[in-house]
């Protein structure tokens, strides 16, 4: 089975052709309302080089996003407990005070409902990792989303992150596309992504009626909404796994 991978930077023609709609369908729709995510998707064309498009033929079936940022400078020794949301954060920072940046940080990969098995997922980590390489940098970092956690949003990612199999990979099948490809797990980013919404505003996302305090369990969520009905509001805070592939 044969994909082509296209960069933004060198083939911008072929990403006219996508249907963003449809990607988008491959993600429950509350993960659409993480207000970090515009200070990324805002300025697609200035990192053009770090965006990535797999074909199928003429077909779009897989995206994949990062980012270039500066780590390791002051108040940057580690990867942020913040994971997706403060890399995002620091490389719009960088970007802005024009900062030298030495490592890149991979942030979505995506791929259609209809081609989703069909061995894209480690061909899009390669892709991405190869892209970061080319382009310089010897290291790239992952705030890995383990989307079969969404079946048990009450255990701790703490543990569920760290679950091998009897070959000694990871349990879940995202973790463990990433170790094959030659990434280390680092850490849990316990407050990777943040989002925040009216009652109302999460009722239309999910469909549920959010009409206790009891946090909530939705489905695709790796952790349950916490409610305030006293504030009209509720809180999903999403843990993600930094994962660190170095250049070999």
């Amino acid at each position: 089975m044969t994909f082509t991978i296209h960069n933004r930077a060198q083939d911008p023609a072929i990403f006219t052709k996508v249907d963003h709609a449809a990607f988008d369908l491959s993600w429950p729709e509350f993960m659409a309302h993480d207000p970090t995510a515009e200070l990324y998707y805002s300025y697609l064309d200035d990192v053009a080089d770090y965006v990535l498009l797999a074909t199928d033929g003429d077909q779009p079936v897989a995206k994949g996003y990062s980012v270039p940022f500066a780590f390791g400078i002051p108040g940057r020794q580690e990867l942020p407990d913040a994971g997706w949301d403060e890399v995002i954060r620091w490389a719009h920072s960088d970007r802005l005070a024009g900062r030298e940046r030495n490592a890149v940080a991979a942030l979505e990969i995506v791929i259609l409902r209809e081609h989703q098995g069909r061995g894209l997922a480690p061909v899009m980590v390669e892709a991405l990792r190869e892209n970061a390489f080319r382009l310089g940098h010897d290291v790239l970092y992952v705030p890995v989303r383990p989307s079969q956690k969404s079946a048990e949003p009450q255990t701790p990612m703490s543990e569920y992150a760290y679950r091998t199999r009897e070959d000694g990979l990871p349990d879940d099948a995202w973790l463990r596309v990433h170790v094959r490809a030659g990434g280390r797990i680092v850490k849990v980013c316990p407050t990777a992504m943040t989002i925040p919404g009216t009652l109302q505003e999460w009722r239309s996302w999910t469909g549920l009626p959010f009409d206790t305090d009891d946090p909530v369990i939705v489905d695709g969520a790796l952790s349950p909404v916490l409610v305030s009905q006293a504030q009209e509001s509720a809180v999903y805070v999403e843990p993600n796994v930094w994962v660190e592939h170095r250049r070999p």
